[in-house]
Parts: structure tokens; C-alpha cells; sequence
């Protein structure tokens, strides 16, 4: 640990000179340079809505972890100059801004990556700055497929760097606490979770083949996927519904409730089946060009027959539970069952009930609104990116809170649910192996066709 932290030190300190004359530095920032000890220097890729919460996440930690965000890109350029400006008011460092994800790859004084591009290149950019010796925070889900966790798992080993995936609940009390009680046998023996993602969401229309706006590297943007001509109705946001490029609301917000559900369950391990159906109710196709089903239901069950049970619901619905759930987990045990709520909208709050009793005799500590708002809001709404920054310091992974090995079994029960969907009947699967049994159609799905040079091999 030593030697790590005194090549992050050699790194950092030899990179000061070098960075004054490439990043724009206020007097106030260049002051605080001269006798800087372990600073980090962080590149976001990816400026869009979630690029923007990754941006002031590393802002509001400029102090406390001593890091600077001196690095865009995004293959969309429109955003550079508000995004420079915001991080420039926020902690006197205009950050450099570039489409190409190479040079920042390839800039020595660059320590850590942060990505928040779609889906698809997850696994791609994160393998290529593992190669490049940078360590990663990454947006859930951790991959676009099967293939490419167990590759981003082999990349982060080999070239020993640390890979945090973006399941920012992992690092907030009220969840930390649930789990606690249920590892601890607060509701007996915990023998089914069941996931919730009730997110309406309407039609987002359906437009005919264009050219990309100029702000737009087109090309690069699609990176893995199959070539096909632009299309505004697939691009920015709408990626997510299109198996090329996204997981539709299973492998979206459905994601976190995933990875709740197992952890609750305390599965570190695939299940060995799964059984998904649904479909896509009251939007026609004829005036959305949306492939992902926004109504699924998945059951998957572990070797000890332990049930996860997972509900998407993108139309019109009730809640469920004493909590009025509309996303989050309920999980089941031999003496009672616990409600959790999304942490993102009620900072995780939960409520165990022993038996057929109504009164619950066990909850989060966090409960009052202020309290809930003051944890969404502050120290808590940072803890995951600042427990990534104190690992990298650490130079070890047993402190993250939610490393690539967690990130990729939570995002291969969304893949698996969403294959068994797509042939439309049961799998059985074979943990050890990470096939199927005895079937290569589904096989075939747990990697994607790459589109050259965008190619995850299997050699890392």
C-alpha cells in the first residue's frame, strides 16, 4: 500500500506543473496546488442527465477529497461550455473538453474515470481505461451483457485498479441498516424479495432516419452497437428502450431494486433459472419506435430455491405495500416481511413487520422529511463517489461499497430476465459456466456482434 500511495503522490505532484499549462486553474485553485498531498484528478465521460449529477458530485468533493474534475468528453459537444462553466464556478478549474475518450486515456495526469454514457459502452470504456491504468466509477448497470461483467471483473484484477459501480444506494444508512437486519435474521430466514419499478412513462414518439446534428459524433457515440442510421427517436435518452443500446426499465431504474433484492437476499451467485413475460401495453408501434417491454414481470430462483420475484410496470398503476411503494423492494422471511423504499426517493426508509402483525416493530432511523431531504441532498447524496475516492487512496478493494463483482451479478439478473423475455420461455442456467443449459440460442445473447474496431475480446 506504500508504493501505491506514494506513486499516486509522485503522480500527482509531478503532474502539477504539467497540468497548469493545459487546464485552466483561478488564482484561488493554483494557490492550493503548491504542497498538494495524495490530489486526484478525475475525467468525467458522459455530460448528459446523469453526466450533470456525476459533474457536481465530484465539485462538492473538491475539499473534502482533495480531487479536482479536470477532464469532459462526450461525443456530443453541445454541452461543453455550460459544463466547463458550472465546474469552473464551482471550484476555480476549467476542465479541458474533448470528444475523444482516447485522450483522456491517455493523459498520465489523469487518475481516475468516471462514466455516465449509455449503456452499451459501459464495459467498453471502462476495460479500455482499466487497460490504460486508471481507475473507474461506472453507471449501473455495470455492463450491456453477461460477456462483458465477467470481462470488466478480469480487466479491474489484472491491471489492479479500483472499479466502483454507480448503485449510489449501497452507500446510504437507512439501506446499510436494512440490510444489517435482514443478514442479522430480523424477519427469520429471508426466503423470497420482490423488486418493484412502477415508472409510467409515455410514448416518446417515433421519427423517420436523419443525419446527426453537427454537435454529434455519430459514429462514436454507437461505438459497439451494429451500425444503423441516426435516428433522433434512439439516440439521446432514448437509447435505453433499444436492445442495441440499452436494457429498457428492468436494466434501468429496475437495476438498483435488482440489486437490493439480491443483496437482501445475501446471493452472492447467478440463479439457476429464470422466467420472464410481458410486453408493450397501450402504445402502439406504429407511433413508438421503443423495442424493451414496458411491462415485465421476472421470477428467478437460486440452487437453494430462494425466489426473486421482479415487476415492471411502465403504465398506469397502483402502489404496493403499507409504504405506498412505487419503487423499491419487499422481502419475505419465516417470521415476518420488510417494505423498502427506492433510495433515491425516500432516502431507502423501511418498516419490518414480525407475523400478521400491522404495526411494524422495526424501521430506518432516517425517517422525518427534513432529515430525508438533508440526506438526499447532502453528505449522503455524495457518500458513494467519496467512498470510490477513499478505496483509490486505500489502494484496495475490500472497502468499496459496491465494486465490479457486486455491479455485475445485480446487472446479470436484468440481462437474464430481459433473454428469457426476448425467446419467450423458461432458462435454465448454469451458474459455474455462464451458459445455459443446452441452449446455444440463448447462449448467444449473453455477448453482443461488435462493431469494429469496438470489440471486447476474450483476452483482457
Amino acid at each position: 500500500m506504500t508504493k501505491r500511495r506514494d506513486f499516486i503522490k509522485a503522480n500527482i505532484l509531478g503532474s502539477a506543473g504539467i497540468a497548469i499549462g493545459g487546464i485552466g486553474f483561478s488564482a484561488k485553485s493554483y494557490g492550493s496546488i503548491v504542497g498538494a498531498n495524495d490530489r486526484l484528478n478525475i475525467a468525467l465521460v458522459g455530460l448528459r442527465s446523469r453526466g450533470k449529477s456525476h459533474l457536481e458530485e465530484w465539485c462538492a468533493l473538491k475539499d473534502k477529497q482533495n480531487i479536482r474534475l479536470v477532464a469532459l468528453c462526450d461525443t456530443d459537444s453541445q454541452f461543453f461550455a455550460e459544463r466547463a462553466k458550472t465546474v469552473f464556478d464551482s471550484t476555480g478549474v476549467m476542465p479541458t473538453t474533448d470528444w475523444d475518450m482516447h485522450k483522456i486515456l491517455n493523459n498520465p495526469d489523469i487518475h481516475a474515470v468516471s462514466f455516465a454514457t449509455p449503456n452499451h459502452w459501459h464495459a467498453l470504456g471502462t476495460i479500455w481505461a482499466c487497460q490504460a491504468g486508471k481507475h473507474v466509477y461506472v453507471e449501473k448497470p455495470a455492463c450491456h451483457s453477461i460477456f462483458e461483467g465477467r470481462k470488466m471483473i478480469e480487466a479491474a484484477s489484472k491491471y489492479n485498479v479500483r472499479v466502483q459501480v454507480g448503485h449510489q444506494g449501497r452507500s446510504y444508512q437507512n439501506v446499510q441498516e436494512a440490510m444489517k437486519f435482514l443478514h442479522d435474521g430480523g424477519i427469520g430466514k429471508v426466503y423470497m424479495a420482490r423488486g418493484l419499478c412502477y415508472k409510467p412513462r409515455e410514448s416518446f414518439g417515433i421519427a423517420k432516419d436523419s443525419t446527426p446534428p453537427e454537435t454529434l459524433k455519430y459514429e462514436r457515440w454507437l461505438g459497439p452497437a451494429l451500425w444503423r442510421e441516426y435516428n433522433e427517436k434512439k439516440s439521446h435518452y432514448n437509447w435505453h428502450w433499444h436492445w442495441d443500446t440499452g436494457n429498457g426499465d428492468s436494466g434501468n431504474q429496475g437495476v438498483h431494486e435488482f440489486d437490493f433484492a439480491r443483496w437482501g437476499l445475501n446471493k452472492n451467485e447467478h440463479p439457476i433459472s429464470v422466467y420472464s413475460t410481458g410486453g408493450i401495453y397501450g402504445i402502439s408501434p406504429d407511433e413508438c419506435s421503443q423495442e424493451t417491454p414496458n411491462t415485465q414481470t421476472s421470477v428467478l430462483k437460486y440452487k437453494d430455491g430462494t425466489m426473486l420475484e421482479f415487476e415492471t410496470r411502465g403504465r398506469y398503476t397502483n402502489r404496493e405495500g403499507d409504504q405506498n411503494i412505487s419503487i423499491g423492494n419487499v422481502f419475505y422471511g419465516t417470521e415476518g416481511y420488510m417494505e423498502m423504499q427506492a433510495w433515491e426517493n425516500r432516502g431507502g426508509e423501511w418498516q419490518a413487520f414480525r407475523k400478521r402483525e400491522k404495526v411494524p416493530f422495526a424501521g430506518s432511523s432516517i425517517k422525518d422529511k427534513e432529515k430525508l431531504g438533508a440526506t438526499l441532498l447532502g453528505p449522503e447524496s455524495t457518500a458513494h463517489f467519496s467512498n470510490f475516492i477513499d478505496a483509490i487512496k486505500a489502494g484496495k478493494n475490500d472497502g468499496l461499497n459496491c465494486n465490479v463483482h457486486e455491479g455485475f451479478y445485480s446487472a446479470a439478473l436484468p440481462h437474464l430476465a430481459n433473454i428469457s423475455y426476448r425467446l419467450g420461455h423458461e432458462l435454465k442456467f448454469n451458474p459455474e459456466q455462464e451458459k445455459f443449459a443446452g441452449n446455444p440460442e440463448a447462449d448467444a445473447m449473453l455477448r453482443r456482434n461488435y462493431r469494429k474496431p469496438y470489440v471486447i475480446s476474450d483476452k483482457i
